[in-house]
């Protein structure tokens, strides 16, 4: 007689048990639990960018707020840290809790990948699908290897591929009026 392992479902009460490292960051995507290090020096160089960019913008438009590295508890199942989010200041004050997580999706995530097919299968798939489930507006997964921007905004309730920029291009947004770099400047 064969028994099947039942899954193991990991809940936001279950971080709270881990070993605490600031070196480490967990993450829980439908029940699965994410642990992954420190990113890379360069990961690190491209958020800090994105950052003052989208901070620039906000703090003169008075629009809302950026934040690197937020954490956002979606459900009992689903516990993220983006790499930088946008959000609406109306927003911020829907879904922020007194421990200054996002008990609810901003307006825009972004990721940057790090290396490897794991990592990259969770930003451009696993992620993709629970930014969607969640409402988030628009996704832009900044791929520093190739050096292009994967810009998904919703269509239809979910998150859909609108462009794929070069180096060249501009990233500009809908969300945010007026807004606009340059793809090559992140990657400097």
């Amino acid at each position: 007689m064969s028994q099947i392992a039942e899954k193991i479902s990991w809940t936001i009460q279950d971080l709270t048990l881990l070993p605490q490292n600031e070196s480490v960051n967990y993450e829980i995507i439908d029940g699965e639990l994410f642990v992954t290090r420190s990113p890379h020096r360069l990961h690190q160089r491209i958020c800090g960018k994105l950052f003052r960019y989208l901070d620039t913008w906000s703090e003169n438009s008075g629009l809302g707020e950026v934040i690197i590295a937020p954490g956002m508890i979606l459900s009992d199942i689903d516990s993220v840290i983006p790499d930088v989010v946008w959000i609406s200041k109306e927003r911020l004050a829907q879904i922020e809790d007194e421990a200054g997580h996002l008990l609810g999706a901003p307006e825009l995530v972004i990721e940057v990948l790090s290396p490897g097919k794991k990592n990259e299968s969770r930003d451009r798939e696993t992620k993709l699908k629970l930014y969607s489930i969640y409402g988030v507006s628009e996704y832009w997964i900044c791929d520093r290897f190739t050096q292009q921007v994967a810009i998904y905004r919703r269509e239809n309730a979910r998150l859909v591929l609108v462009a794929t920029l070069l180096e060249n291009d501009s990233i500009d947004s809908p969300l945010l009026p007026g807004f606009s770099c340059l793809v090559s400047q992140l990657f400097v």
